[in-house]
């Protein structure tokens, strides 16, 4: 029965010290670590590894557990695939154990929580991009021509003037030169 510690980062930029720490205190013999997004599982071979090492009786110790997902889909299929396994889950912050029921029903709430957070954070980003759209605000890059260089290309085109020799004059790409010609 060995106790596995399983630590998440999302950026490489940010630091897995505090989560290993956390972990090797709590007793955690093996850790399983990465910088990755906790989007998909699909991506995240640590973790792929660590739910292939986990046997009955061991236990899997997270920190938080966002740190093991971010939707209810894969919190279920990792759930299921403890479960499946006879591995239970501690996660240290939100005081859960799941070998013991109540632990299990905190465990499944905390997710339902967890995803309905996320699904507003995204809501609110779409309504801030959309009102700043309304705004005026442009996204993305700017535009290397100035008005008057946007001006000049659609009268060069509509001249018939070649689309590469337009690539050549203004120092875009061919399909930027198509782009900016049907736009109005």
């Amino acid at each position: 029965m060995a106790i596995v510690g399983y630590g998440r980062v999302s950026s490489v930029g940010q630091s897995l010290e505090i989560q290993q720490e956390r972990l090797t205190k709590y007793g955690c013999e093996k850790l399983f670590t990465e910088k990755k997004s906790g989007t998909s599982t699909t991506n995240r071979q640590s973790l792929k590894e660590c739910l292939t090492y986990l046997r009955e009786g061991d236990t899997l110790v997270i920190t938080k557990l966002d740190r093991l997902c971010r939707s209810i889909k894969d919190l279920s299929n990792i759930s299921d695939e403890l479960n499946n396994k006879g591995v239970s889950l501690v996660v240290l912050e939100q005081n859960i154990d799941t070998s013991t029921s109540t632990g299990r029903l905190l465990f499944n709430m905390l997710g339902v929580i967890g995803e309905f957070e996320n699904e507003i954070r995204k809501e609110r980003t779409r309504d801030g991009v959309k009102k700043s759209m309304a705004n005026g605000v442009k996204f993305g890059r700017k535009s290397k021509l100035s008005a008057e260089q946007l001006s000049n290309l659609k009268s060069s085109r509509d001249s018939g003037v070649k689309i590469s020799d337009l690539v050549a004059e203004f120092g875009i790409s061919r399909e930027s030169v198509y782009r900016l010609t049907r736009e109005v």
